[in-house]
Order: C-alpha cells, then structure tokens, then sequence
C-alpha cells in the first residue's frame, strides 16, 4: 500500500510536470527567438535614415560600429559590393532590392532580416542583419535545466510527502492487523493504540472496545459454567450419601465408582473453567448477572422470588439427607414478606451450596441450622453449623482460593447478595462453627401484594430433633 500510494503521487506529478513544463519550455524558446529577432530589426531600421543621408562607405562604417553589430549588419548598395560578410540567400537579395519589401526569414545558418532603403534617383540599397543559430537559442538550455530540476524537486518532494502519510496509514493498518491476528490466535490482552487518519482511529478504538467486551463475555460465561458445575454438587452429594447406605450390597461398589468419576469430572469442568483469563476489572453477578446494577434501583420488572419459600424448600430437601447422617437441623423462618431481586434457580443456588458446604466439611452428625429474618429494609439468610468453622473468612471469600474445595460456595452467595445490594459476613458461631449471614436486599412490593404472611416458624434453632 505504502509503494502503490509513492507510485500514485509519482504519476500524478510527473504528468502535472510535464503538462506545465513542455508548454514552458517552447515558450521560453520562441521569447528568446523573438527577442533576438526583434533586435535584428531595430538595428537596421535604425541605420535606414543614415543610408538616406550618405551612401559613403566609411561613413556607413562608422555608424555600423556604432550600433555594435559590425559582423552581422551588411549593407548592400547599388552598383557596389556589399558592405560586410553576406548571409542572406541571392534571391532573398533580389526579391528584396525589386520587390522593395522587407523579408524576415530563418535560413539554414540562423535568421536573416532585409530591410529595402530607396535612395536618391530612385535607387534601392537592401539593409542585411544576420543573427546567428547560437544567438537565437541564448539561455534557452539554463532555463530548461532550472525547469527541469524544478520538476524533478516537485515529484520527489510529493513522493515523499505521500510515502511518508503512507507509512503512517500502513503503519497503523498493520498494528490493527497484528493486533486482530493476536486476539484471534487467544490473546485477549491483544491491544491497539489508535493512530493515523481518523478512520483507522475509530477502527482502532472500536477494536479495542470488541476485545474488552469480549473477554468479558468470555469470562461471564467461563463463570457461568463454573456455577452451574459447583450446582451439580448437590445432587452430587445426595448420590454419594445414597452409595454410603449401600455399602456392603454388590451394586454399592458400582455405584461408589460411578459417583467418583462423577466427581472427579465435575471437578475438572470447574477447574478449567476457574482458569484464569487475561482480562481486565470487571464485574458479573451470579451467572452471568451484572454486579453493578443499582442496589436502590427497583427490581419490580426484573426476577423476585419469595426468600422463605425457596429456603424452606431447599431445606426440605437437605433435611432428608441429614437425617441418614443423624445431623441435627434446625429451620427458622420469619412471617413477613421476603421478596429479594433473585430468581427462585439462584437463591436456591445459594441454599444449596452454604448448606453443601456444612456436609462437605463438617463431620456426620454435627448439627446445623437454617434461618432466614427481616429487617427494616433487608432480609438475612443464616446458616451456622457446630463444626471446626471458617480460620481465614477472607481467604475463603476469594473465588476459587479456598483449600480442598473448587472454592465456589461462597462467591456465589456473595455475589447474588451483591445483585441486590446486600452482603455476606462469616463469622464463629456461639458453638465455634461456622456462622455465615447473607443479606439480600428488599424488592419493592408489587401492587398485588397481600398482607402479613402466616408463621412457617420450626422451633428449636440448633435442637436436636
């Protein structure tokens, strides 16, 4: 592009060139053929009115010499030989002294004028002035040579004004190509600095804008992934307590089997999908969700779900389960309307992976409770067990850094208290376990909304059943 853009503005001078320097250049030549000409003509129509007065030889002589032309000026009298070295064609001569008419006409030798002077007794003498080839072309070859080096200096001068706004296009286009072939080949870091005319400036800054949005649809969706897989864990875990009661049955070894390479797959999906990816700070709620939605705006077109419904019915479920490890658990759920900005899926993700997390890393038999409360402007989702509890509460809030876990759990309550404009605490339990309190933020009351709900209150908080 940058040699088409140098070959362009080469041909496009050359030809502004030589359209101006050819006319020039045959103009120059015929001003300085008219200007010797001229002159010629001046001098012998100044000796005519002394041809008239005298006819004396030195006297002619003498005015000769006067107008400085004494090697081209010859003066042909009548019945005498001419005054000087003769140029000029006989006939020329003979047409001129009959005829009496003045001739200006080239010859091979160069330019030849003819000037008829009647004298006395109606006699003609002819004026010759010669002016010589070299005279007739005097300068025209240093005029030339100037317009050509001007030329030459225009077309260089413009060749490299356009290579140098060629490499500056060229250079731009192949840092935009570089970079594309980059993203393409999986460097999401792949970059541009806009340059160059406006257009591959905008397509530079709409590059980067497609590669930052990008990785962050990548990384949504690898997130995206990775909560789905922690989910299976639940059923997951309901399998291998369900294999622990066949023990000693021909398929209970089978069945051990099929729910360890299970898990071993569903461990190695959440791994590859917890890999890291070259992107930059960014925010995404539960699934995909972004967590920088306004906490106060209203979340009455978006999902809602009733917060005690779903724990009672995620509880219900985990409940079964503890009762075949002989765990106590405790459910304590408020009267008044809970309705939180999530989707029934995703606070139900929430249950089950606090309450997975209790018989993942707890022993069998230690008790654990379930509550949810209301406050003035929130409602607050309690799970606490009786176990060894949580050392490093931070550590275990990064995603993926908790050890002998893919360290999911809690990132995904975090971030779906996040979406409402809650929080999550952890904390040590009056028993030394671990005391985890989600808070999600109230969603506005729909118009439909009834009043006080009926208690669904389980007594005994951390009893044994």
């Amino acid at each position: 592009m940058r040699r088409s853009l140098a070959g362009v503005a080469l041909a496009v001078t050359s030809m502004v060139a030589l359209s101006f320097l050819i006319p020039l250049a045959a103009l120059v030549m015929s001003l300085v053929k008219e200007q010797s000409v001229t002159a010629a003509e001046q001098r012998a129509a100044a000796l005519a009115p002394v041809l008239t007065l005298t006819t004396d030889p030195s006297a002619l002589r003498e005015s000769v010499a006067g107008l400085d032309a004494t090697e081209h000026l010859v003066i042909h009298l009548p019945d005498a030989p001419p005054l000087g070295t003769s140029h000029a064609p006989a006939e020329l001569l003979k047409r001129a002294q009959q005829g009496r008419e003045s001739i200006s006409q080239e010859i091979p030798a160069g330019w030849t004028s003819l000037q008829p002077v009647v004298l006395p007794g109606d006699r003609v003498a002819v004026i010759e002035n010669f002016v010589p080839e070299e005279d007739l072309t005097r300068g025209v070859k240093a005029s030339w040579a100037v317009m050509v080096l001007l030329a030459i200096g225009l077309v260089a001068g413009s060749v490299m004004v356009a290579d140098r706004l060629g490499a500056k296009v060229v250079r731009s286009s192949r840092r935009l190509a570089q970079a594309s072939r980059a993203l393409g080949e999986g460097d999401l870091e792949a970059r541009v600095d806009p340059m160059g005319p406006r257009e591959l400036r905008e397509a530079g800054v709409a590059f980067n804008a497609m590669a930052h949005r990008m990785t962050e649809l990548l990384a949504v969706e690898r997130e995206l992934v990775a909560d789905l897989s922690h989910r299976l864990r639940t059923p997951l875990t309901a399998l291998h307590l369900a294999s622990e009661r066949m023990a000693g049955t021909p398929e209970s070894a089978r069945v051990e089997a099929a729910v360890a390479e299970l898990e071993t797959e569903l461990e190695a999906i959440i791994t590859a999908a917890r890999t890291p990816l070259a992107v930059g700070p960014m925010g995404h709620g539960l699934l995909g969700t972004d967590l920088h939605t306004d906490p106060h705006a209203s979340h009455g077109d978006g999902p809602r779900c009733e917060a005690a419904d779903v724990v009672r019915r995620r509880t219900a479920f985990w409940e079964i389960l503890a009762e075949q490890q002989n765990r106590p658990c405790a459910v304590e759920l408020t009267q008044e309307p809970t309705a939180v900005g999530l989707s029934d899926d995703d606070l139900a993700a929430v249950v089950d992976a606090l309450i997975g997390n209790v018989f993942r890393h707890t022993a069998s038999g230690t008790p654990f409770g379930v509550r949810v409360a209301r406050t003035a402007q929130a409602v607050e989702l309690v799970v606490e067990d009786s176990g060894p509890g949580i050392p490093e509460p931070d550590r275990a809030l990064s995603r993926g850094a908790s050890s002998g876990s893919s360290g999911l759990g809690l990132d995904i309550a975090r971030r779906a208290a996040d979406v409402t404009g809650g929080s999550l605490r952890i904390a040590l339990g009056p028993r030394g376990g671990a005391h985890i309190t989600v808070t999600f933020a109230l969603a506005p009351p729909l118009p439909s909304e009834r009043g006080p709900r009926t208690s669904r209150r389980r007594p005994g908080w951390l009893r044994r059943r």
